[in-house]
């Protein structure tokens, strides 16, 4: 595949996530360069110029909660998922992904974890990781969760589990210890330090979090909750969090019409908070992509497993199009802005700007993907993974 020193994108209906119109997108050594009604290239050798008339361009999306090494395990050894492939992200429109660890802390490593993030950043798209998991003392790789997110690169902040049957159960002065060293942490080495807080079934919901926040002087800004649209009782806590200044983050395959019982869609979350006029820039949506997922029969009997996809982000997306009507500028931004801005990586990711990565996707009139650029590289064009990882066929 040839290389060029410069991409020129031309006549790309451009949301950044605000709509600018019409225009021309030059990029370069990864970065977005110019942005214009119209650039000349007449002067220009070893150029690219991909026609976008027609098309939609919005930034690429930041995927904030992935197994990247695999989840799942909790129905034995051989339900163990497989590592995630990066032809399977930049498919999905992912240019950006935070990894972490699930239930299994005992087979599943944060140093591996690591050397994943290691190499799919080597392989084309930027992805970061959370030190820890379910378990409580959290499992590290330097046996510290400050020293995790001060010295390691991709690490960014902590993941823990609160209101589930699997968590360790963690207490409020425990959970207090552990948001403040993660906090800390990020004061110093500029980072987000925030600590992912999965949420379960238990009807105590974000009892847990809120305590921390009511008995200490952590900020609600410190926790990202997640799996919020997880039940009804979750969700209308995770509004009133909204209400507080807290981030959400929704996970885009919990889906009642794909037999998650009980649970809200993304898309329907956000129509309810627009019509109640709750301001929706903190909340995220990401896929939980990679982890098992369980298939039940119509009598709720366990039949299989299945691994979880990255899709349900593009159909989320269209969802909120589609379906509640949001303006394409409102609907990308949990998907973009939100979680760029929540991890700590908004100066590079999120937006379509001068100096930032040069990472986003481009749809067609029916908002299905064709092309995905990860740091101004190609890796799918029409439709088609042109790149794919080290070992994949």
């Amino acid at each position: 595949m040839a290389l060029y020193m410069f991409t020129l994108v031309k006549n790309a209906n451009v949301y950044a996530p605000e709509a600018l119109g019409i225009k021309d997108i030059l990029i370069a050594a990864g970065k977005i360069l110019q942005i214009e009604n119209t650039i000349d290239s007449s002067n220009m050798t070893d150029i690219n110029i991909l026609d976008a008339k027609g098309k939609t361009l919005i930034p690429g999306f930041v995927d904030g909660h992935v197994h990247l090494i695999g989840g799942g395990g909790e129905g034995g050894y051989h339900t163990r998922t497989p590592e995630v492939r990066l032809s399977h992200l930049t498919l999905s429109g992912i240019t950006t992904v935070v990894g972490l660890l699930g239930t299994d802390c005992s087979t599943r490593h944060n140093d591996s974890l690591y050397a994943k993030a290691k190499a799919l950043t080597t392989e084309g798209v930027s992805a970061y990781m959370f030190t820890g998991g379910y378990k409580v003392p959290s499992e590290t790789i330097t046996q510290s969760i400050q020293r995790d997110i001060v010295f390691i690169d991709r690490v960014i902040g902590l993941k823990t589990a609160v209101s589930d049957h699997r968590s360790s159960q963690p207490q409020t002065e425990e959970l207090s210890r552990m948001a403040s060293e993660a906090r800390v942490a990020g004061l110093i080495s500029g980072k987000c330090g925030r600590v992912v807080a999965h949420l379960g079934n238990s009807t105590t919901g974000f009892e847990p979090l809120l305590n921390v926040i009511k008995h200490s002087d952590i900020p609600i800004s410190q926790f990202i909750p997640t799996h919020v649209n997880r039940t009804e009782l979750l969700a209308d806590q995770g509004m009133d969090w909204l209400k507080l200044g807290g981030y959400v983050d929704l996970t885009a395959g919990i889906n009642p019409d794909k037999g998650a019982r009980g649970s809200v869609k993304a898309s329907t979350f956000l129509a309810r908070c627009k019509s109640n006029k709750i301001d929706t820039s903190k909340v995220c949506i990401s896929s939980d992509g990679n982890g098992s997922v369980p298939v039940f029969n119509e009598k709720r009997e366990l039949i299989g497993l299945k691994v979880a996809g990255f899709g349900s982000l593009l159909y989320q997306l269209k969802e909120m199009i589609q379906v509640e009507k949001m303006s394409i500028s409102e609907a990308i931004i949990p998907f973009t802005q939100a979680p760029a801005q929540c991890l700590g990586l908004a100066s590079n990711k999120g937006e379509i700007a001068l100096g930032k990565d040069a990472d986003f996707l481009i749809l067609d009139d029916n908002l299905d993907l064709r092309h995905t650029f990860a740091k101004g590289v190609c890796h799918v064009k029409d439709g088609i993974a042109q790149i794919k990882g080290t070992f994949e066929d």
